[in-house]
């Protein structure tokens, strides 16, 4: 159990929400230059700062946040690896924008088509994904809305994979960005591996022969600011300037989203601007919960008393300056627990307040299953209790 200033582990967090400020953004002079902006702790998921943040925007190649959400949760459930050879159609080589100039016909593995997108945005391999795991860019589409339904991103609607599109039907918002890129980064972390290049080679085996084609980050955020991990650069003429940064420092991850930017380095600067401002007043209390509970006793069971667990760990973000050393932890569990109780069941909680005020709980779990005793089972008590 502990504190950690400005810091924390990564955390994969059970919560699909957002949740609401601790500070409220119109108390907070922050010079900023984009019209829609949030920034979040990641491992709890607690805004810190937000300006309009459910707006609907177009949001550019930020789109890309959702299509690697959905790779890497593909990847997970043994649909496709990252040795796959993935065929560019012509439909993906059409692409505009931002490209990586994959020839109709052309294979890359799997995970050289990640890097395209998550370093270079590359729309072409974006599309060749999305054809990859889905059979077509339609299909994918419809997983993306799906999956945003899930995650609670209702003011989100896609049209493309990649966020080429102007149509005001595909848009979203810096709170929805905020949820899938926390999604990402929490659930797939290896996805940094990808964002943190700054520049790469890859070859490009084609029927007019190979070639090298260099593969260099549009985030500049990884070379201005020292703490930056990742994630996504957008921009179109509608969307203007976007961005979704992520940055770990003493081990705390923030994700700050910028939205609309007037220029190419006002997203740049925003970002860091609200991310030196959350690394500045966020403490977090952890505690990790590795020690179970003492067993509790039960009443008419086979056993006379049972093993607990903790649902999980504890998290508490502060930023208010408060003195999280002095966090207390309480037990809560019934005055009598009677047989049978069943292995997962909740028995309790632990409670955390600071100076009086409740900052939440975990569940305490029943560890084992414990039935209810029988005639035989008494009898054999009685027998054990003699014999000893």
């Amino acid at each position: 159990m502990g504190r950690i200033k400005r810091g924390a582990a990564l955390f994969l967090s059970a919560f699909l929400w957002i949740l609401p400020a601790a500070t409220a953004g119109a108390e907070v002079n922050i010079n900023i230059s984009s019209p829609s902006v949030i920034l979040i702790e990641s491992s709890t998921g607690q805004v810190i700062y937000e300006q309009n943040a459910t707006e609907h925007r177009s949001p550019a190649s930020i789109t890309k946040i959702m299509t690697l959400l959905l790779a890497f949760e593909a990847l997970e459930e043994g649909k496709i690896s990252l040795d796959d050879q993935v065929l560019t159609s012509e439909h993906a080589s059409s692409m505009g924008g931002s490209q990586v100039f994959l020839a109709e016909g052309e294979i890359q593995t799997l995970d050289t088509m990640l890097k395209c997108i998550a370093v270079a945005s590359g729309n072409d391999a974006s599309v060749a994904v999305a054809e990859h795991i889905a059979g077509s860019e339609e299909a994918f589409v419809d997983m993306m809305n799906a999956k945003a339904a899930e995650l609670g991103m209702l003011d989100t609607h896609f049209e493309d994979c990649c966020g080429l599109s102007d149509s005001d039907d595909h848009y979203s918002c810096a709170r929805d960005v905020a949820i899938m890129s926390r999604e990402l980064t929490t659930k797939y972390p290896e996805v940094f591996h990808y964002t943190q290049i700054w520049m790469e080679d890859i070859t490009h085996e084609t029927k007019q022969g190979t070639s090298t084609f260099t593969l260099s980050s549009t985030n500049k955020l990884l070379k201005q600011y020292q703490w930056a991990t990742g994630l996504k650069t957008g921009s179109t003429s509608k969307a203007k300037y976007c961005l979704s940064a992520t940055a770990t420092r003493d081990g705390i991850d923030l994700i700050a989203v910028i939205m609309g930017a007037p220029d190419y380095k006002a997203r740049f600067q925003d970002a860091q601007t609200l991310l030196t401002y959350g690394f500045s007043i966020c403490d977090l209390y952890i505690d990790e919960n590795t020690d179970a509970p003492e067993p509790a006793a039960i009443e008419g069971g086979v056993e006379d008393t049972v093993s607990l667990r903790y649902q999980g760990e504890f998290r508490y973000l502060d930023t208010a300056g408060s003195d999280l050393s002095k966090v207390e932890k309480t037990i809560q569990l019934p005055e009598t627990i009677k047989a049978p109780v069943a292995e997962g069941a909740i028995a309790g909680q632990a409670k955390y307040t600071l100076d009086g005020k409740e900052l939440g709980s975990v569940p305490i779990l029943y560890d084992e299953t414990v039935e209810r005793a029988g005639y035989g089972d008494y009898f054999k008590k009685v027998v054990g209790y003699f014999l000893l």
